[in-house]
């Protein structure tokens, strides 16, 4: 049965104990890597099987240079050549982009290196040792290359018949059981499993709010689950957490479990309104999913499009 309110609170004792059971340290030779290590040609191959119709779906947001609630640090883009610069012919046109990109208006990759728990990366490597203004010398997005898995779209407001999660419901272990029964898929080893809340579409329907307060998403018991069955990639149309954060002063516990913990990279504001409607349309909801991350020597993550083919 799915449940209808928000997961209980989990003590900071709790959860540092979860923290722990979880973890996959030194598990990978390619540690910087984490869980990408578990997706091989041969789940590459499985993914592209899945392909028949070859409708394709991609599932960024819009670049988002409008300030506002969920987004106080706008993406930049402005014009550098309007064909009036250079001789001779052709005439050309140029721009200039920019983000900071780990917050809420961006559709992007959260590398190993973004998130430390008690002062340690994933693979117990020190946070001060290996990132300072330079970059990150551990767990770069530029480590991580392009993935190529099944994905799985759980999508809990089609199960239940409504357009979109309120802010603040948490999706627990029961809920994803039951997602998987109703629509017919089982996470597996490699998978890389999206969430939909219908954050994108409530945001478009009733306006902006302030998601980093208060957001649909994963509760902390869930994850044990996602871990259990080998996961390479978590993601969302939110940032994969329920908020208010279920543990006092642990703002982002799945990202503390996902990334630190299990060496997960997740993707974080997503648009998939689209995908819910094509995989509904073709009455299936796993996919060949494709992420490809901007190669960024010490990056902590990259703006990315990841494209579902059907």
């Amino acid at each position: 049965m799915i449940s209808d309110i928000s997961g209980p609170v989990v003590s900071r004792q709790e959860f540092d104990e979860l923290f722990m059971s979880l973890r996959t340290w030194g598990r990978w030779d390619a540690a910087g890597r984490g869980a990408f290590n578990r997706v091989t040609a041969q789940h590459a191959r499985r993914a592209a099987a899945l392909v028949r119709s070859g409708t394709v779906v991609p599932t960024a947001l819009p670049w988002n240079t409008r300030s506002g609630p969920d987004n106080p640090r706008p993406a930049l883009h402005h014009m550098t050549d309007l064909g009036d610069v250079e001789s001779p012919e052709p005439a050309t046109h140029k721009d200039f982009v920019a983000a900071d990109y780990h917050g809420k208006g961006i559709s992007h990759l959260d590398a190993l290196s973004h998130v430390a728990y008690r002062g340690e990366l994933y693979d117990g490597r020190s946070a001060r040792g290996h990132i300072d203004a330079g970059g990150a010398r551990f767990g770069a997005v530029s480590e991580l290359g392009p993935l190529v898995t099944t994905g799985v779209l759980l999508d809990l407001p089609a199960v239940l018949d409504v357009p979109w999660l309120e802010p603040g419901r948490a999706v627990r272990a029961a809920d994803v059981l039951a997602v998987e029964r109703a629509l017919g898929v089982t996470v597996g080893e490699g998978d890389a499993v999206l969430l939909r809340s219908g954050h994108a579409r409530r945001r478009r329907e009733l306006g902006a709010w302030d998601s980093g307060a208060l957001s649909a998403g994963f509760h902390v018991d869930a994850v044990p689950l996602l871990a259990e069955r080998g996961i390479a990639l978590l993601g969302g149309d939110g940032d994969s957490d329920v908020r208010p954060s279920p543990v006092p002063g642990v703002h982002s516990p799945v990202h503390a479990l996902a990334v630190a913990a299990l060496g997960v990279p997740l993707l974080d504001n997503l648009d998939l309104e689209a995908l819910s409607a094509a995989t509904a349309e073709a009455g299936r909801y796993t996919f060949m999913l494709v992420v490809a991350p901007l190669n960024i020597p010490g990056g902590t993550g990259s703006p990315v499009n990841p494209v579902a083919v059907l």
